[in-house]
């Protein structure tokens, strides 16, 4: 088996194995930062189930959502077509880097586009770089700690990703670009036993200037 499927089967049998719904809102910093924009083409990259993506078509965005795993897809595209939001959104898989999504996009997000398996994220984010459009907007999120009930599971994961890591990925492109924010933000989390701490995400965001 080779490391791209090893990938896949790890995805698959995540989404496989889920049996509670997801929780239909979108994340934080992509409301935060799309409310004002004007609606045009979006990219969602690792869009999972699909959260994010409806949010945006239901706003009037034309949604390309990618993600390694069909049955994540096949979720997603399921969720679209009860909303009446099928004909703004399509759904595609890929295995990133390897292909990617055609064309240019107003809006590309990259939110905890992360995998306890090794994979090429920097390439990703190039990519992902290279296809926002003059005057778009690039987002990328990433979890930069672990809460402490979770630490053991990251013993033997590849490190956390850094702002200035993301960065120098999206620099890659050979865009010239406004930095509207670059650096960690800290949010407090609940555990499974009602058990609290305090978590740092990396934030890249980035509107293109040419």
């Amino acid at each position: 088996m080779t490391e791209t499927q090893d990938l896949r089967t790890f995805w698959e049998d995540r989404y496989s194995a889920m049996t509670d719904p997801t929780n239909g809102k979108p994340s934080g910093v992509l409301e935060r930062l799309a409310a004002g924009r004007v609606p045009a083409r979006a990219l969602d990259i690792g869009c999972a189930r699909g959260d994010d993506a409806l949010w945006l078509a239901a706003k009037g965005w034309t949604v390309t959502g990618v993600d390694v795993s069909q049955t994540a897809l096949d979720i997603a595209a399921d969720r679209a077509r009860t909303a009446g939001l099928a004909d703004r959104i399509t759904f595609e898989r890929h295995t990133l880097p390897e292909t990617f999504p055609d064309g240019s996009f107003d809006l590309v997000s990259a939110l905890f586009f992360q995998s306890p398996m090794a994979f090429d994220r920097a390439s990703v984010l190039e990519l992902a770089a290279r296809a926002t459009a003059p005057g778009g907007l690039l987002v990328i999120a990433a979890h930069n700690t672990a809460p402490r009930w979770r630490m053991a599971d990251h013993d033997h994961r590849p490190a956390f990703p850094t702002p200035e890591e993301d960065r120098a990925a999206t620099a890659k492109s050979g865009h010239v670009w406004r930095e509207i924010e670059v650096g960690l933000s800290a949010r407090e989390v609940t555990g499974p036993d009602g058990e609290t701490d305090t978590v740092k995400d990396s934030h890249v965001i980035l509107e293109r200037v040419s």
